[in-house]
């Protein structure tokens, strides 16, 4: 009977047929081409009709990437991405290191060299720590990130509105009284390195103190104070009292000037504030009016007693000449504004008709 075959070949030893009984052992025929069982799966193919190498290898590395790059012995491997590669140069020489030392010198470039505007100064820093300030200019410093350079403009004055937008900010006066303010603050960097270290948001502070100091000036006077003309003395206040603060704060930052946009009542009491207002306004009319009155009238008796004295120094050279005279005249102011004389003196008619006097002489005169 005769034995199994090897699936892996033809080979040696326990592998040869063999045949029951006595008969001799006998080495068998070599098979012909591709009639020896199945093929290794984990060995390469054979190229060529000669005849197979009986020391077949597995594939190593350096086959299985020449082989997805397209390049392998056989030629019919499978074909990997295409990498483009940079154009050589004249002298055959690759571009890699021209283009690596322009980058190079690019990056050196924008992180040493520093060209700072007139209204600007710069601030440096080595690995975060303050170093020093530069001015106007052009300025060389270590690369980054050794050094870094912060730019900020301290001449241009920066402005902020209290309250943002269409809000409402009330405070309260001295007399108990809300009004909505709207104001600015304009200020810019007295010191850089204090404004960029010192606080941690400049400008938030600004705003804070900016409502700390109008509250507290707002709450001092009175509200018609603060609709009228006392915002100047209010706005002087303001920026005194913020500079002050900041300073004690060591921000850096110097208050160019405080101005009141808005004043006006609260939106719910608009209508009771107007009308307030207006009685104000009346009551000051009036008052306006009486003062003048009394200023007339006070004008009037100066005139008087002025003619007073004069009339009485005449009195003290000739007393009954002036006393006469004074008599005639004052009956005379009276007498013209009457009709009727009632005399009580004898040897004469009593009453005297004037009026009817009047009419009968008028006829005379026109026969005349």
């Amino acid at each position: 009977m005769t034995g199994k075959k090897s699936p892996w070949g033809s080979g040696g030893g326990n592998d040869a047929p063999t045949s029951s009984g006595d008969a001799p052992e006998t080495t068998p025929p070599p098979a012909a081409p591709g009639a020896e069982g199945p093929r290794n799966p984990w060995l390469p193919p054979q190229s060529g009709d000669g005849p197979k190498d009986s020391g077949r290898r597995g594939p190593n590395i350096e086959d299985i990437f020449r082989n997805r790059k397209g390049g392998g012995n056989g030629g019919g491997g499978g074909r990997g991405p295409n990498i483009p590669r940079l154009p050589q140069r004249p002298d055959g020489k690759s571009w890699a290191p021209v283009v690596i030392g322009l980058v190079v010198l690019a990056w050196l470039g924008t992180s040493m060299v520093h060209l700072i505007a007139p209204q600007e100064k710069g601030v440096v820093t080595t690995f975060g720590s303050y170093s020093r300030t530069l001015d106007s200019g052009t300025a060389v410093t270590l690369p980054w990130p050794i050094q870094t350079v912060k730019v900020e403009d301290v001449t241009s004055i920066r402005r902020e509105s209290i309250p943002e937008g269409d809000g409402e900010k009330l405070m309260l006066t001295a007399d108990q009284n809300l009004v909505d303010l709207t104001y600015l603050v304009r200020w810019n960097i007295k010191d850089l390195k204090l404004y960029m270290f010192q606080l941690a948001d400049p400008d938030q502070t600004v705003r804070e103190v900016a409502e700390a100091a109008m509250r507290q000036s707002i709450a001092e006077v009175n509200l018609n104070d603060v609709m009228g003309s006392g915002r100047a003395q209010i706005e002087q206040n303001v920026r005194e009292r913020m500079q002050r603060v900041l300073d004690a704060y060591r921000s850096g930052v110097v208050i160019q000037g405080v101005d009141i946009k808005k004043t006006d009542p609260p939106a719910k009491v608009v209508d009771a504030f107007k009308e307030v207002l207006a009685a104000q306004q009346d009551a000051q009319s009036e008052i306006n009016r009486a003062q003048a009155w009394a200023q007339q009238l006070t004008a009037r008796a100066g005139g008087e007693a002025t003619a007073f004295d004069k009339v009485y120094e005449q009195y003290k050279l000739a007393p009954e000449v002036t006393r006469r005279r004074m008599y005639y005249e004052t009956m005379e102011r009276v007498l013209s504004q009457t009709d009727k004389v009632i005399l009580e003196s004898p040897n004469t008619q009593a009453y005297l008709p004037l009026p009817e006097m009047k009419r009968s002489q008028k006829p005379q005169e026109g026969g005349q």
